[in-house]
């Protein structure tokens, strides 16, 4: 592994304007004779809000963990900010906030618990991680259950604690893996005004089948069928002279193309 001191030459210019933050090169992986994904590669540019849509069992989890350091790839790279995810995965880390589906969380603390020690974790301390829950708090919308044991909570605040988590050491990269599975209409309106909010200053990768979800939060589209990307650009381009429900289906075999 290399010095933490020696910086890929991208990593140095991570804030300037229009740099792709994240990054995949033909990302494959292979479990035995079984493919999950198959030479993937994509980018999404700095201040975007990228969805990243397929149907289920298409690989999009598979590449979001890989992207967040969970999974090695077989082939290909992953890189956040310009760091590479095999060779500088802490520095990576340090700007990236990750919510995986149905992320796990402690059920016998409270949200304040929780996030004051994944705070700690973080290297947050003192005053700094004080302002930081103030700010999540609010942010998320959690002050009522700030001191409610997290397995009373309904699924959406523990959505939110989740998102709180993702987002408390203010990371330039966020990336949310189905983040409004399983919530109801108010929950899921809830969460894309947060995700809105969000936007202003951080990149985002937004992991969905939920084509909604296109319309509502993203500028870009990014789209995988059986383990391959089939699409990669703006809305408008996906849908073309259709709607973007027969495109996808169309471009994921639910259709005849």
């Amino acid at each position: 592994m290399s010095e933490p001191s020696t910086q890929p030459p991208a990593a140095s210019s991570a804030s300037a304007p229009n740099q792709d933050l994240i990054r995949a090169e033909g990302l494959s992986k292979y479990y035995g004779d079984f493919t999950a994904i198959k030479d993937i590669s994509f980018s999404v540019p700095q201040g975007s809000v990228t969805a990243f849509l397929g149907p289920n069992g298409a690989g999009k989890s598979t590449t979001m963990k890989i992207l967040t350091g969970f999974l090695a790839p077989s082939a290909g790279r992953a890189l956040i900010a310009g760091f590479d995810m095999d060779t500088h995965r802490i520095e990576a880390s340090q700007l990236m906030g990750y919510l995986p589906e149905n992320g796990p969380l402690y059920p016998d603390m409270t949200p304040a618990s929780y996030l004051r020690f994944t705070g700690e974790v973080r290297g947050l301390g003192g005053g700094k991680l004080q302002d930081a829950l103030d700010q999540v708090a609010a942010s998320c919308r959690i002050e009522e259950v700030w001191h409610k044991p997290i397995r009373k909570l309904s699924k959406g605040f523990r959505q939110r604690v989740g998102l709180a988590q993702a987002i408390l050491h203010q990371p330039k990269v966020l990336i949310l893996d189905e983040p409004t599975s399983g919530l109801d209409p108010n929950q899921i309106q809830l969460v894309r005004e947060l995700v809105r909010t969000l936007a202003k200053d951080k990149t985002i990768l937004l992991s969905t089948h939920i084509l909604q979800e296109v319309e509502a939060m993203a500028d870009r589209v990014i789209l995988v069928s059986e383990g391959r990307l089939v699409f990669q650009g703006t809305p408008k381009e996906l849908a073309g002279t259709r709607t973007i429900e027969e495109r996808f289906r169309e471009l994921t075999k639910g259709v005849a193309a």
